[in-house]
Formats: structure tokens, sequence, C-alpha cells
């Protein structure tokens, strides 16, 4: 994961306009709210980018950590939160640290999908584990091996917002499960436009890897979902939503 996420978090929230981030919000707070975790407990956000889900749930009254490996990211987080309603931590999700437990982890938008090994993926759901309390949830969701094939695959696209272009171009490998996507940027500058290009990595992660280590790191999934709305996982879904809870 070192590496990633430098070049595009100065455009990564206009790259991603199209997310619905208080629908995202919403649909963790009443996850929450079904298994206990009123407001005021401690949440943490992992992977938490530019910090706009970790902002929403202190909002909503929780208080949060997020954490994140890139510097630049967590920069930009910091630029949203005047009022410091946030602690803000540069730390591997895969190898984080914490002062104590919390009431929920949270890992959005297939944050999970960036760790490309089997054990670390082990280690981070042992951390988390390790940091929740007695009836604490985990809520994360993967990009589906559906969308792997047929939407990544070695497809090419194009991304545009105000004064940012965008050439995004996949590489698969279906016998690894890694997907290459390299980016190229284009902003407009004061000296005219701008280049810069990253290349980033996400590994396809198949459902039962995934629950096999949920459940031997003394887990119960206890919502699973191919949408914010509860919809079923089927074999076109794009997206798998988990959530999971400590086994007592």
């Amino acid at each position: 994961m070192d590496g990633q996420y430098t070049s595009i978090s100065y455009f990564y929230d206009k790259l991603n306009s199209e997310v619905d981030y208080p629908a995202w919000t919403d649909h963790i707070c009443r996850r929450l709210e079904e298994n206990g975790i009123e407001k005021g407990r401690l949440v943490l956000d992992l992977a938490c980018g530019t910090g706009t889900v970790a902002l929403g749930l202190a909002e909503k009254g929780y208080d949060v950590i997020g954490v994140d490996l890139s510097a630049e990211m967590l920069n930009a987080a910091r630029e949203k939160d005047r009022d410091g309603k946030v602690l803000w931590l540069l730390q591997d999700m895969t190898d984080f640290e914490l002062y104590g437990t919390v009431g929920a982890i949270v890992c959005c938008l297939d944050s999970v999908n960036y760790i490309l090994k089997k054990d670390s993926l082990a280690r981070f759901f042992s951390l988390c584990r390790n940091y929740l309390d007695p009836d604490g949830i985990l809520i994360f969701d993967v990009n589906s091996p559906y969308k792997f094939r047929n939407v990544y695959g070695n497809n090419h696209y194009i991304l545009e917002d105000d004064g940012v272009y965008c050439g995004w171009k996949n590489y698969f490998n279906p016998k690894t499960g890694i997907c290459d996507f390299e980016l190229s940027f284009f902003a407009e500058g004061e000296n005219g436009w701008e280049r810069y290009d990253e290349t980033q990595r996400e590994k396809m992660w198949s459902p039962r890897t995934l629950e096999t280590l949920i459940k031997d790191n003394s887990f119960t999934i206890i919502g699973k979902a191919s949408d914010l709305d509860g919809s079923p996982v089927d074999e076109t879904s794009e997206r798998i939503h988990y959530v999971c809870k400590v086994n007592k």
C-alpha cells in the first residue's frame, strides 16, 4: 500500500463527487444504532482518506479517530476539520496501534481491497478484534470478484471534473487477483495544465476467504448486502457490504 494516494489526494474529492457520502454515513449510523453503539461512543475509521465519512460520523455525535497511511490524504482531512472534531493518525490499517478499545471500526469504499496479502488481511481482522469493545462491531465493504472481472478488467476510463482530467487504465491479472490502476491526472494550474501520474493496486478477495478470516478472528457476520439499502448479494453484485459483531 506504500506510495499510493499521493498525487491523487489533491483531486480525490473532485473525482469522487458522485459518491453519496451522506448515504454512507447514514448507513453506518443505522448499523451502529441497531447494535447498541450509541452516540458519544468511540468509532475508528480505518483508511479514512480525506475524512469525509469520519467527519460525517463526528457531526452525528460520535467520537471519531481517523487512520490513514497517506500523509497527503490526512492533510486534506485536517483542512476540512477546522474545529478539530476528529483525531487523525498516520498509520497502516494492517499495523495500527491505539491506546484503548473502541465501540466500532469502519473501513469504507473498498479500502480492504488495498490489502494485497492474505497474512496482512488476517492481521487486519485480528487487530480490529483486538481493539474492539466486547460489544463492538466492524463495518467494511469490498469490491466483488464480479467487479474485478467484468467492470475493472483491462478497461480504460476517462474521468473529468471542473479543472481536473483523469485517464484511468486497468490491468487485471485473473491468476493473482491483482488489478493495477495507472492514473494520469491533468490539472489546471497557474502556469497552465500540469500532469501527475500515480499507480494504485487492489486485490480481489473471494467471499469465502473473507468470511473464513472473519470467523477465525472471533467475529460473527450479522449483515451482508450488495448496497447501502440492504439489497441481497448475487452473482452480479459489484460491492459486498459486511457488518460483523464480536463474539462474546
